[in-house]
């Protein structure tokens, strides 16, 4: 059986379980990545004119709409190596906090709203948007949090 252990001080998980856990959420977080950047690379023109329409990056728009699945591609390989996850979840948590950041200037500032980030995800309002990005990236800090205070490492089953 599994411990979990709260005292006034500290959070504490087993090891075990410690493990687990930040390994579901990276996994998690690198299917998110990996069907995102699929959608991307799919329908790669659409995407492309997304981007280009948005005044602020639309002259970066043919690097942007490469880079931008390429990185998600990148960092899901880092989640899913033992050696590297630590990385990836400061990548994915790094690059969520960038999408965040763009949407909510896009609904502060722009006049359309594109929203080109791939499968049923567009589906969402862009306060939606906002809130899914926002737990995406506390369950990244709280992954990061349990592998830096448990200070193990995921190994291979």
């Amino acid at each position: 059986m599994e411990t979990v252990k709260i005292s006034k001080s500290k959070f504490h998980l087993s090891d075990k379980l410690g493990e687990r856990v930040v390994f579901i959420i990276c996994l998690i977080c690198m299917f998110l990545f990996l069907y995102t950047a699929y959608s991307k690379f799919i329908d790669h023109q659409r995407f492309f004119k997304g981007l280009s329409t948005v005044s602020v990056i639309g002259s970066f728009a043919i690097y942007l709409s490469w880079l931008v699945p390429s990185s998600e591609v990148l960092v899901s390989v880092l989640l899913i190596i033992p050696r590297t996850y630590k990385l990836g979840l400061y990548g994915f948590a790094g690059l969520v906090s960038v999408f965040t950041i763009y949407i909510i200037s896009m609904v502060l500032w722009a006049k359309t709203l594109p929203c080109n980030c791939g499968g049923v995800i567009e589906k969402l309002t862009w306060v939606q948007h906002i809130w899914f990005n926002l737990a995406f990236i506390a369950i990244a800090v709280f992954a990061l949090y349990l592998s830096n205070s448990n200070n193990f490492k995921i190994q291979k089953s």
